[in-house]
C-alpha cells in the first residue's frame, strides 16, 4: 500500500480534539485527519478545553448532524474570547451550508484536500477566501481522493476497521445531498484495497466493513481498468482462506439496482465474508421507488432478497426505510409495512423524511405532516420488534460465535456482536476478552438483543 508522507512540524505538544457526525464514512475519513495532525506533531485529547485545534467531520444529509455544527461552533467561537484557538471543518458539507458556516470557521476543506491540510493550518488567514464556494448545489470534484487513500489511517480500534473502497454517488436518489457532498463515483486501487485488508489481518483485527455510497457499483468507473465488486470480495475472500485467520468482512452500502446474483454466490463461498447483507429498500411503494428515483422495483428487490435466501440462509438482513416521504399517502405507507412482513428484517434503520438542500425534492412540497411522520416511525418501529424478537428467540439454545466489543453500561457485563451484527450480552464481565471472538450458548432473546453464557472460555479464545 502506497502512504502518503506529511513532514513533521514541530508543533511543542499542541493537541487537536475532533468530533465525527454521520455515517461510517466519515469515521473513516476522520482516521485519517488524525494521522495527518500527529504526523505534525499534535496530540489527540478528548477534552476539548485542552485543545488548541478543534474539527468536526460534519454531515449535511441530514438536519440534525448540520444542527450541531452550528451548536458546537458557537460554543468554540465563545471560547476564542479565553484562548488561542483555531477551528477546522470538513466532511460532507453542502455548498449552502459552507457559506454559512465560512465565517465562523477558520479552516474548511473537503476531504479530497486532507492532504494539503498540514499547509492550510501553516498558512492559517490565507485560506478561507479560497474556500467559498457558490450555495447552489455543484457536484464537488474527486481529482484528488487518491491523495486522501494514499494517506495511512491512524485507526480507532485494535479489532474493528473501515476500510474506503470508493468514494462518491452517480445515483442521485431525489432524497439523498450524496452527490452533491461527495461528487460522483470514484473506485479506489483493488490492490490497495487488498493490501489494506491483509495489512489488518495481519496485525489481528476481527471485523473490517469495506466503504462506499454504492459498494456494489466499484470499478464501473474504470471498467476495463478494475475488477467488479464480486472480483473484489473474491480476492478477499482467497486471501482469508488462505490465512487461517478468523474474521469477517462487511459492506457497506449496496444498491439494489446494482445488487447481482454473483455478489451473493461468493459470500456463500468464504467463510471471511459475513453472512451479514444490509440492502436498502427505503420504501415499499413501487410510485414512491419512482418518485426517489431509486432505479429499482420491488420485484428486483423480491430478487435479490430471494437469491439471499436460497444461497446463505443463515444471513442475517438489514435495510434502511424512510417514512413520510413526499407524496407517501396511508396505501403507500402500508405497501412498506407489507413488504416488511413479507422480508421479516433483522434490523431497519428507519427515518422520518426531511428535505435537504441540494436534494431533487428539496424543491418539493413537503405533504406530510411531522405528526404523520411519527406516527408511521413509531408504527414501523413495531412491526420490526415482531421480527427482530422472532429470530433472536430462534437462536435460543443454539451456540454462536460472537465478537467481544464493549460494556454493558448498567451491568457492567461484557457485550458483543454476533456475525450477523446482532447485540449479544454475556454472563460476565469479561474485559480480556475485548476484540476476540468467542463461543456463546444464547440463553435468552429480547426485541433487538440476545443473552448468552461463555462456552469453553480457554480454548475459544483467538490469540
Amino acid at each position: 500500500m502506497r502512504i502518503y508522507c506529511i513532514d513533521y512540524v514541530e508543533t511543542k505538544k499542541m493537541k487537536y480534539h475532533l468530533i465525527t457526525l454521520g455515517c461510517q464514512m466519515n469515521l473513516s475519513d476522520s482516521e485519517r485527519v488524525s494521522a495527518v495532525l500527529e504526523q505534525m506533531g499534535y496530540e489527540r485529547t478528548d477534552k476539548e478545553e485542552e485543545a488548541n485545534l478543534l474539527g468536526m467531520l460534519a454531515c449535511s444529509v441530514r438536519q440534525k448532524p448540520i444542527d450541531k455544527v452550528y451548536n458546537k461552533i458557537s460554543q468554540w467561537n465563545k471560547e476564542k474570547n479565553k484562548r488561542n484557538l483555531i477551528t477546522f471543518l470538513s466532511g460532507c458539507v453542502l455548498a449552502a451550508d459552507k457559506e454559512k458556516l465560512l465565517k465562523q470557521f477558520d479552516l474548511i476543506f473537503p476531504m479530497s484536500e486532507l492532504s494539503q491540510f498540514p499547509d492550510m493550518i501553516r498558512n492559517y488567514g490565507v485560506v478561507n477566501a479560497a474556500s467559498l464556494q457558490t450555495p447552489k448545489p455543484v457536484m464537488p470534484k474527486n481529482e484528488h481522493i487518491v491523495d486522501l487513500w494514499q494517506i495511512k489511517p491512524k485507526y480507532e480500534s485494535t479489532y474493528e476497521a473501515f476500510v474506503p473502497i470508493q468514494n462518491g454517488c452517480d445515483k442521485f436518489c431525489t432524497f439523498c445531498a450524496v452527490p452533491y457532498t461527495r461528487g460522483r463515483e470514484v473506485s479506489r486501487p483493488s490492490v490497495d484495497i487488498v493490501d489494506e485488508v491483509r495489512h489488518l489481518v495481519n496485525q489481528g483485527y476481527k471485523s473490517i466493513t469495506l466503504l462506499g455510497q454504492n459498494v456494489n457499483s466499484y470499478g464501473l468507473d474504470k471498467k476495463g481498468e478494475e475488477i467488479t465488486f464480486a472480483q473484489l470480495l473474491r480476492e478477499i475472500g482467497e486471501y482469508g482462506k488462505q490465512s487461517n485467520e478468523e474474521f469477517w468482512v462487511y459492506f457497506t452500502s449496496p444498491h439494489p439496482h446494482d445488487m447481482t446474483r454473483d455478489v451473493i454466490e461468493v459470500i456463500s463461498e468464504y467463510p471471511c465474508l459475513a453472512k451479514q447483507i444490509h440492502l436498502p429498500m427505503q420504501s415499499g411503494d413501487e410510485k414512491v421507488l419512482i418518485k426517489m428515483n431509486r432505479r429499482h422495483s420491488m420485484d428486483k428487490y423480491r430478487r435479490i432478497v430471494a437469491d439471499i435466501r436460497e444461497l446463505i440462509p443463515q444471513a442475517t438482513l438489514f435495510t434502511d426505510i424512510i417514512v413520510g416521504f413526499t407524496a407517501e399517502d396511508d396505501a403507500a405507507y402500508k405497501n412498506t409495512e407489507v413488504a416488511f412482513h413479507e422480508f421479516k428484517f433483522n434490523m431497519a434503520y428507519i427515518a422520518m423524511y426531511s428535505p435537504r438542500p441540494g436534494a431533487a425534492s428539496y424543491r418539493w412540497q413537503d405533504e406530510v405532516s411531522q405528526d404523520v411522520k411519527k406516527e408511521r416511525y413509531h408504527a414501523l418501529s413495531e412491526v420490526m420488534k415482531i421480527y427482530t424478537k422472532e429470530y433472536n428467540e430462534s437462536m435460543v439454545g443454539k451456540t454462536i460465535r460472537l465478537l467481544v466489543n464493549g460494556t454493558d453500561r448498567k451491568t457492567g457485563l461484557s457485550t458483543g456482536l454476533t456475525e450477523g451484527k446482532i447485540n449479544v450480552r454475556l454472563d460476565r464481565k469479561a474485559p480480556e476478552l475485548m476484540g476476540k471472538i468467542v463461543d456463546v450458548k444464547i440463553t435468552t432473546a429480547a426485541d433487538f438483543s440476545m443473552s448468552g453464557e461463555l462456552v469453553l472460555q480457554e480454548e475459544t479464545i483467538n490469540e
